[in-house]
Parts: C-alpha cells; structure tokens; sequence
C-alpha cells in the first residue's frame, strides 16, 4: 500500500472509530431516556458487539495486506463467536430486549455509510 493510500486508511478507521463511539452512546442514552434503561442498555450491548466485529474485520483486512504482520483468520472467527455467545447470554440472561440489541448490532455498518458519505461530500481530488 503506498505511503498516501495508508494514511487515508488510518484516517478512515479513526473517524468510523469515533463515529462507532458516538452512535453507540448517543443511541443507548436517547433510547433509555425515550423507552428505559434496560432498552438503552441492551442496544449499549448490541453496539458493543459490533464494534468488536468491526475490530476483528480491520484485523482480518490488516493481516491480508503485505508486510511483515501475518496473522491466522481462526482467532478472528473464535473472537467473534466470543462475543455473539458472551452477548447472547447477557441479554438472555438479564432479560434484556432483543430488539434493541439487533439494532446495536447495526452500529458499526451506520458509522462506515456515514464516514462513505463524509468522504463523497468532503473528498479532495
């Protein structure tokens, strides 16, 4: 990757980082004062596991770029599967609503369109 391409990389994963970030705690306090706490914690949970997914997928894209870090998919996919099953019981667990944790789930794919489209309005050519 050249010098200018890595840079927009670490550029984009720092803003859809913090774009994860403010969704997620933004979404979970919005929906706890709107529903209840218990919703608001439950979507907290769903973002949670999705930004560990988005986390596992840069290091899957890291791992197949060239250079001297080569790392197996297997400890990826157990990562994630971690997380579903830690998530899973959390929410069965606390009765949690289900809902508003597949809604959390969609957190990382809202941050990623954004940041598309921060960089469609605001790309320099």
């Amino acid at each position: 990757m050249p010098l200018g391409d890595q840079a927009f990389y670490d550029r984009f994963i720092r803003r859809v980082t913090w774009i994860i970030l403010a969704l997620a705690l933004t979404g979970s306090v919005v929906i706890a004062i709107v529903k209840e706490i218990r919703i608001g914690l439950a979507f907290l949970i769903g973002a949670t596991v999705s930004y560990g997914s988005f986390w596992g997928w840069r290091q899957l894209v890291d791992a197949l770029t060239p250079g001297p870090k080569k790392r197996s998919a297997v400890p990826f996919m157990v990562r994630i599967l971690l997380l579903i099953a830690l998530a899973y019981a959390i929410i069965r667990f606390l009765g949690l609503n289900v809902a508003a944790a597949a809604s959390g789930l969609l957190v990382s794919a809202a941050a990623v369109l954004l940041e598309l489209i921060f960089e469609l309005i605001y790309a320099r050519t």
